[in-house]
């Protein structure tokens, strides 16, 4: 298989379906497309209508989306648990990743991912605070109900903790005030070698997007 990504530094779905496959021992070849270049919609094109990455490549199939690739990937490797394996887990760990997948604009606006960035108190409008808010209380709920043998959201890692590893990113980006229980997840995700094996491919890169550096 081959995943198509974008700057490790700022594509946060990259880092997303990357993590899933890296951190269940998937094999697959990764190809980084920079995005915001003149060329980049039209390589992306050539591997997804949609124009977007990540993108999956299995044989003559192409899978766009990063929530996709998740539940494909779930499908096509049921014994790597890549969602929780209790029902109600698993139902749970869906729905805080499709939140995550169809929410928190103001976040992503306010505070783009940066893994080579600090800025420390910037974006914190009140439409970003109350996300943060939302989120913080989503771990806390995850941790409480299902999480508290092992350090993440469900316990062992699952595809939900991919879905927030950008933003466990951004807090750190944005130096967020964190509760006790929030800052523990946050660690334990920085902790993983996969992140910190993206981390520091995030930071050996020297493209920069302006769209995604509003504070430099």
């Amino acid at each position: 298989m081959k995943l198509i990504i974008g700057n490790k530094n700022y594509s946060s779905w990259s880092l997303r379906a990357w993590l899933v496959m890296r951190v269940n021992g998937i094999a697959f070849e990764e190809e980084r497309i920079p995005l915001d270049l003149p060329d980049s919609k039209a390589s992306i094109l050539k591997h997804s209508p949609a124009g977007k990455v990540p993108v999956l490549i299995d044989g003559d199939m192409s899978i766009w989306d990063t929530m996709a690739i998740a539940e494909y990937l779930a499908e096509k490797f049921p014994l790597l648990r890549i969602w929780p394996q209790e029902p109600k887990a698993r139902a749970y760990a869906r729905s805080v990743s499709a939140e995550m997948h169809s929410g928190f604009a103001a976040l992503r606006s306010a505070m783009p991912m940066n893994c080579r960035g600090s800025y420390p108190g910037k974006g914190r409008s009140p439409a970003c605070v109350a996300d943060i808010t939302r989120i913080t209380a989503l771990w806390e709920q995850c941790r409480e109900r299902c999480g508290q043998e092992n350090a993440f959201l469900f316990g062992e890692f699952s595809a939900a903790d991919a879905f927030y590893a950008p933003v466990t990113s951004r807090f750190i980006t944005y130096g967020v005030p964190l509760t006790a229980i929030s800052e523990r997840y946050v660690r334990a995700v920085s902790a993983l070698p996969a992140m910190r094996e993206w981390v520091a491919a995030a930071e050996a890169e020297n493209e920069s997007i302006a769209a995604d550096e509003p504070y430099r």
